[in-house]
């Protein structure tokens, strides 16, 4: 049977670069963006460099979609081994002008839609007592930085939910990890807005998306004895 990995919001960077790496390791790649076209770039990577990758228009929010989307993949393509949940919702503004519109909005995006996925995921592997769900965390997991109350409350909840995910399920085989990315992330906006990017990225100061997505592999890889429920990342160079 087809193992697949199926990654949820997966980016030009961060997301693409973990795709890449559960293609090489053999496994049937299905990557998910809300718009199809942005996801056909790297869908063509992975096909011509000798893997198998198939791209998925979805919004992670909306409910009937995701149902969907994990039906058609157990149908047509193969049995769900891995999913990643790699949504973004990182917008820095202040509480004065954070509207109860825009904090619902990053809330579903970055947790509710987390939730959605993690769910659709088991429903499948508690069938096959077997499978790997990891959450992409931020350091907005860990503490609300100013401007970020928004981020921060949904990212605070999607590490609840990985937690208690992992408590249910790792009894029923499946390992449910949770990645915090402590750090600036080599990406088209950290190059833009970084102050010191040039220097920092001579220096190994801004994590490299690849170097990143193996420790996802990292991850799928443990035997169950041994298991991960977090991973905390960050570069050599971080300043305390």
């Amino acid at each position: 049977m087809t193992k697949v990995a199926i990654i949820i919001g997966a980016g030009d960077a961060i997301g693409a670069a973990i795709a890449k790496k559960f293609a090489d390791r053999g496994l049937t790649v299905c990557a998910t963006r809300r718009t199809e076209e942005k996801i056909k770039k790297l869908t063509d990577e992975i096909n011509n460099s000798g893997g198998k990758a198939f791209g998925f228009s979805c919004d992670a929010r909306k409910e009937e979609e995701t149902i969907s989307l994990f039906e058609r993949i157990e149908q047509d393509i193969g049995e769900i081994d891995v999913m990643v949940f790699n949504v973004g919702a990182n917008v820095p503004m202040s509480i004065l002008d954070t509207s109860s519109r825009k904090f619902f909005k990053i809330w579903e995006m970055a947790c509710y839609a987390g939730f959605l996925n993690g769910r659709e995921a088991a429903k499948y592997m508690v069938k096959r007592n077997k499978g790997t769900i990891i959450f992409t965390g931020a350091t907005a997991s860990m503490r609300g930085g100013s401007n970020f109350a928004a981020f921060a409350s949904a990212k605070n909840g999607l590490r609840a939910l990985a937690q208690s995910m992992a408590r249910e399920l790792g009894p029923q085989n499946i390992h449910v990890a949770h990645v915090i990315i402590d750090a600036a992330v080599d990406t088209e906006w950290i190059k833009s807005i970084h102050p010191e990017y040039d220097k920092k990225i001579k220096t190994d100061g801004i994590v490299n998306p690849s170097h990143l997505a193996e420790n996802y592999l990292y991850l799928y890889d443990q035997p169950r004895d041994a298991w991960t429920f977090e991973l905390d990342l960050r570069p050599w160079q971080e300043t305390w």
